[in-house]
């Protein structure tokens, strides 16, 4: 039963993924033949081209910081969503029509909304609002934080929605007996009781921010001075505007290691081989 997927996997995921690498020991300007160079492109990626790990360290913050920013929003989501408030089927097609929008749409959007002459700024009657959103490269990685997060904050929340409409009502009707408010029966109850949900959301957040590309590309190609030039971005450009693709291809197969290696050490930390289920009963 498992074969048509792991078949799929082999030709979309694993033959890909070869052919980079292979790449990656190549000079290929994707015009001419590829010519094989060996570790040159490695050398040369890591210790030749300092941008790398300039791009390594945006990359390292737009993750950290759209964990950060997602994480908590999308756990109180999820949690208020899944009650019984009036009018919550209506909140919850508003609060999830980002999920609905292409990348390019809401990239032109933003792209609009923080424009200098039409945008918030032009708009609102506030002088402490910034005109620059996304000419001023101290700010514009905050901005596209916030609007990456608006994008992704509501899929995460769907799964906390899921997962806490999972925890037995009982849990909580015997902890209002026993005075427990909302606050402590939050802490107590739902956050212990969604532990696995957290890892799932965790890591899909993380791996998610450190391959993120499209919307970044849309509203910003990067600039202004490179600030928002993260590593799938870096990789972008050095592949397709420079016409490199053996520096392009060392990039993905540095991204895919990281990638990797972060999930594993989610999965190591959080002892997800030994999950089991939170059900009653089970």
């Amino acid at each position: 039963m498992a074969l048509p997927a792991v078949l799929f996997f082999g030709i979309f995921a694993l033959i890909p993924l070869i052919g980079v690498v292979v790449i990656s020991f190549m000079e290929w300007n994707v015009l001419g033949s590829p010519t094989w160079v060996g570790l040159s492109n490695w050398q040369a990626v890591l210790f030749d081209r300092p941008f790398t790990w300039t791009a390594l360290g945006l990359t390292i913050t737009f993750v950290i910081g759209s964990y950060l920013f997602q994480a908590p929003v999308a756990l109180l989501l999820g949690v208020f969503m899944a009650g019984q408030q009036r009018y919550r089927a209506l909140l919850a097609v508003l609060y999830f029509l980002p999920l609905l929008f292409s990348s390019v749409a809401v990239g032109l959007t933003f792209q609009s909304l923080f424009s200098p002459n039409y945008g918030l700024s032009a708009a609102l009657p506030f002088e402490w609002l910034p005109n620059d959103w996304l000419s001023n490269s101290d700010l514009v990685m905050w901005v596209m934080i916030f609007v990456v997060g608006w994008c992704f904050v509501p899929f995460h929340g769907l799964l906390y929605q899921a997962g806490v409409r999972q925890i037995p009502q009982s849990m909580y009707e015997a902890a209002t007996i026993d005075g427990a408010g909302r606050v402590r029966q939050f802490f107590s109850i739902t956050i212990p009781q969604l532990r696995y949900t957290i890892i799932t959301s965790s890591t899909l957040m993380l791996v998610g921010s450190l391959t993120y590309f499209d919307l970044i590309f849309v509203l910003t190609g990067g600039q202004p001075a490179d600030a928002v030039r993260i590593l799938p971005l870096d990789m972008y450009v050095t592949g397709f505007s420079s016409y490199n693709l053996g520096y392009a291809s060392v990039i993905a197969v540095i991204l895919v290691a990281i990638g990797l290696t972060l999930s594993l050490a989610l999965n190591i930390i959080s002892g997800s081989s030994k999950m089991e289920s939170d059900k009653a009963g089970a």
